[in-house]
């Protein structure tokens, strides 16, 4: 079924407008380095930049994989109960131990390099190592990519899994994760959909059976009519496969978007699950919508599977109920939004949804200014239900454009 997503005359300003809160920033990263000479010489605050969060109980986890040198620690830490607008030391997680990279001893069976994390129902966090360094300057594989999962009641690797030759490619770049435990009957057999996105396509880990295989479709590669990315003043190009993934367990349905492209599209869970088709047969994806420019993060609120989602050139985080049609903008800041790297619905911040943005443009153009904010963990409060309310205005914007959405033609 094809859906539209089209919005128009943003001009109403909302009475009831959701918070967003900055709870972390910082000009480069900061982190709480070990007494060690070799992760101080190698450190280069200027070439690190976060890719995703995950939020615990006490703690935000902060993903920060190597896509150049100088990054210490690529899994870390910092304490959820910190006065807001914080810059914050990083702690590496579980420990500086796992992290030997960060000094140049390429160990595979510790962490090399880190995009996305995702929490399970049993309090454990699902790591997804990608193996890569330098993965934007020249693209190392130095370690096979793996699954590994720690017990956050007592910081310990209680699984393990090495991704078999034969579901990966020579440019694999595991980057973000899903867990599907809606028929999980145990805190290990859970469904995981891992994207490729230098190797386009979607790994499907089984963890009943510890096996994994490989799903592709065209929808999954970049567009090369998209690889330029505007933001305020700047451009970059960059042509990456997919990467935004997103999950409905009510209506069993994986959401996707490569960086490369202003389309959005899903794919049944059932679908992923069956196994890599057979040849000749098509994967059954739908193209949901058409958006006004490329973007990363998306996210879904399990209350009522509205997508959210940030087109990169508007710098807002846009909301859209796909059953309905109802759209609506949730915040908007040219300042603060610049770059929207990861959007979660928290369950354990009571359905919140936190965000976190880098001035990534400028880390990539090697233009970053140590003078400005350039990485943000945010967080949007009394969002009762994104389509709720009316079309939020609460950043004082002159002027929103009336082309945020596209007309899609039918397809």
């Amino acid at each position: 079924m094809f859906a539209l997503i089209f919005l128009g005359g943003l001009c109403c300003a909302s009475s009831t407008a959701e918070i967003l809160e900055t709870i972390a920033q910082w000009p480069l990263m900061d982190f709480a380095l070990p007494y060690d000479p070799e992760f101080l010489n190698q450190y280069r605050p200027e070439n690190v930049v976060p890719t995703g969060i995950e939020i615990s109980w006490d703690k935000v986890f902060v993903s920060i994989p190597r896509l150049r040198a100088g990054v210490p620690s690529t899994l870390n830490y910092f304490p959820r109960n910190l006065p807001l607008e914080s810059s914050p030391q990083l702690q590496a997680y579980p420990s500086w131990d796992w992290h030997s990279a960060g000094k140049g001893d390429l160990n595979c069976s510790k962490l090399i390099s880190v995009y996305r994390t995702k929490l399970d129902r049993c309090n454990r966090l699902w790591v997804i190592d990608s193996g890569i360094m330098t993965s934007i300057d020249n693209f190392t594989p130095v370690c096979t990519p793996k699954i590994m999962v720690f017990d956050l009641k007592t910081d310990q690797l209680v699984r393990q899994y090495i991704f078999p030759r034969d579901t990966l490619r020579p440019n694999t770049l595991l980057t973000n994760v899903i867990i599907d435990d809606t028929a999980a009957t145990t805190c290990d057999d859970v469904f995981l959909y891992i994207s490729d996105t230098a190797g386009p396509g979607i790994l499907v880990f089984d963890g009943a059976t510890d096996r994994s295989w490989r799903v592709v479709h065209a929808t999954m590669y970049p567009h090369p009519d998209f690889s330029m990315y505007r933001i305020g003043s700047d451009s970059f190009e960059l042509l990456d496969g997919v990467v935004g993934l997103a999950f409905s367990a009510r209506l069993g349905t994986v959401y996707y978007q490569p960086l490369a492209t202003d389309r959005l599209f899903s794919v049944p869970t059932m679908a992923l699950q069956a196994g890599p088709p057979a040849f000749g047969e098509q994967l059954p994806v739908t193209l949901v919508g058409k958006k006004s420019s490329q973007g990363l993060a998306l996210a879904v609120d399990p209350r009522d599977d509205t997508i959210l989602f940030a087109p990169f050139t508007e710098t807002a985080i846009a909301a859209w109920q796909p059953q309905t049609n109802k759209q609506r903008i949730v915040a908007y800041s040219p300042e603060k939004l610049q770059f929207t790297a990861e959007i979660r619905w928290t369950e354990r911040d009571n359905g919140n949804i936190w965000i976190m943005t880098s001035r990534f443009q400028k880390f990539f153009r090697r233009e970053v200014n140590v003078r400005d904010i350039n990485i943000r963990v945010m967080r949007l409060t009394n969002v009762e239900h994104p389509l709720k309310q009316t079309i939020l205005n609460s950043f004082h914007q002159p002027y929103f454009p009336s082309y945020f959405y596209n007309n899609t033609l039918g397809f």
